[in-house]
């Protein structure tokens, strides 16, 4: 019996996991969140892994209130620098592997290609920065390490740009949603199907990786798609990111190439609109 712990244990992500790993045999999933474990307290950490004998962690804790960590740099740093380095050096110390997940905000988004993994990092805002140095620490730490970046992370669970836009159509007539920021929404529970694939077949190709739906759209053309799917009748303008600003930037682009991850597990990877409809269907059915 291999023991996986999933740190974040009550997020969205480590809830896609849950829901797909009902039939599973031979692994154990401790899902935990910060009331039973506080990462960024090394001690807490190292006494947890002494006491348990952990084969992966997959850590899905993370500081992601991106305007809310410009005014509290510290508090992101401690989850998403700290923390992770207490749980790495902890995987490395007790020979489990760790699996980090990161984001597309450590790229700047002045590229026009879709971002590969050997291409320069240059984070634009705190939230950014310190995944930035949560994959560090974590590359640092251990040699058997995932680090997979994703983008515009959604699902049935939680509160997400998904979940925010179906309440805005049933109480708004009309809203604004920026039209010249490019990335691809990404469902929570793809990935989650790609990371439990990855412990289930052992996978040894330790590396940094990117992960998200196929292909590419604007903050408008997702919320155009969850209401036409949805069949919410409202009324959709696109406006510039400068008429809705925030405290922290945003990369204008953040497609990623995922042909490195692609080829080396051979998987394929669903269409955004697809796993939209699906995420949609779930949340229909009273799946959150």
């Amino acid at each position: 019996m291999k023991n996986i712990l999933v740190t974040g244990g009550y997020g969205q992500l480590a809830t896609c996991i849950k829901d797909r790993i009902q039939d599973l045999i031979g692994f154990n999933f401790i899902f935990i969140d910060c009331d039973e474990l506080d990462i960024t307290n090394k001690e807490e950490v190292v006494s947890f892994y002494s006491q348990q004998k952990i084969d992966y962690c997959i850590n899905c804790a993370a500081y992601t209130a991106v305007d809310k960590a410009e005014t509290e740099p510290a508090l992101a740093k401690n989850v998403n620098e700290i923390g992770v380095r207490n749980l790495a050096e902890s995987c490395k110390e007790y020979d489990s592997v760790f699996i980090q997940i990161s984001t597309d905000f450590v790229f700047d988004g002045q590229q026009s290609s879709p971002y590969r993994e050997i291409d320069i990092t240059n984070p634009l805002s705190v939230y950014g920065s310190t995944k930035l140095k949560g994959e560090e620490a974590a590359k640092s730490s251990l040699k058997k390490h995932f680090i997979i970046r994703t983008s515009w992370l959604y699902s049935e669970h939680g509160n997400n740009f998904l979940k925010t836009m179906l309440r805005l159509g049933n109480e708004k007539d009309e809203i604004g949603v920026v039209w010249d920021q490019i990335g691809t929404p990404t469902y929570a529970g793809d990935l989650a199907s790609l990371v439990i694939k990855l412990i289930t077949k052992e996978n040894k190709s330790y590396g940094i990786y990117h992960y998200s739906n196929e292909g590419i759209a604007s903050w408008y053309d997702f919320a155009k798609a969850i209401f036409e799917e949805s069949k919410t009748e409202i009324k959709l303008r696109p406006i510039l990111t400068e008429a809705y600003p925030t405290s922290a930037k945003r990369p204008c682009f953040s497609v990623m190439d995922k042909s490195k991850i692609k080829t080396t597990f051979n998987i394929e990877i669903p269409y955004w609109k697809d796993s939209l409809r699906n995420a949609l269907t779930l949340l229909k059915n009273g799946k959150n």
